[in-house]
């Protein structure tokens, strides 16, 4: 090996790492739900339109791009049941649900649209409606798709459902609390690209050695 195929190499190595904190990861743009419990929020285990809360429970919606459930960016903000309900008094024969509606930031809003401000929403619904029930109730209007899946939040996003985008990495953002991806590890494109280098610089090694030795 040439010293100059040996640089070539070398710097294609380093490209590599320097890349592997703007690789490119598939998600799925949706409105992600959430029951609050014992004050931290739990992805939820059943669709909006399946699940029933009880009178004072609270819950969340939040939108954003994500990989899987694991992933999921959780609703910001205060989340207590006395604070978002306290101007919405009890009554007899029905039940109080509070709702954290988190629209999400820029970067994960479809193109050409801007995410509203979150908010937060009291409804007073019937005892046996569901979450989707008590959602209509406060922040119509919504849409689903033919596979009920929950598209829209008042109105937000104007169009698409669940699609597949792909998204950047930003190495210097932050990540969220929930975030759960280990990001105080080395990437497994930091590990190959180290491990290109070291048996380049090995390979150069040997080569150099090999020259040597015929030269004796």
């Amino acid at each position: 090996m040439t010293p100059r195929r040996f640089v070539l190499l070398f710097l294609a190595a380093f490209l590599l790492i320097g890349g592997a904190g703007q690789a490119q990861a598939a998600g799925y743009r949706y409105w992600s739900f959430w029951d609050r419990e014992g004050g931290t929020w739990v992805y939820a285990t059943q669709g909006p339109s399946l699940a029933r809360p009880l009178d004072g429970d609270v819950q969340g919606f939040r939108f954003s791009v994500s990989e899987n459930s694991g992933d999921a960016a959780q609703p910001r903000g205060a989340a207590d049941f006395a604070s978002i309900c306290a101007k919405t008094p009890a009554e007899e024969g029905g039940k109080r649900v509070a709702l954290v509606l988190d629209f999400g930031t820029a970067p994960d809003a479809p193109s050409g649209e801007t995410p509203p401000a979150p908010r937060t929403a009291c409804a007073r619904v019937s005892p046996d409606a569901t979450t989707a029930d008590a959602l209509a109730a406060v922040a119509g209007p919504l849409r689903y798709d033919t596979n009920a899946l929950l598209c829209a939040i008042a109105g937000y996003p104007e169009s698409g459902c669940g699609e597949q985008v792909s998204r950047k990495r930003d190495p210097t953002a932050a990540p969220e609390k929930n975030d759960t991806s280990g990001g105080g590890g080395p990437s497994v494109g930091l590990i190959a690209g180290i491990a290109v280098i070291a048996a380049l610089a090995a390979a150069g090694a040997w080569q150099a050695r090999r020259r040597g030795n015929a030269t004796d």
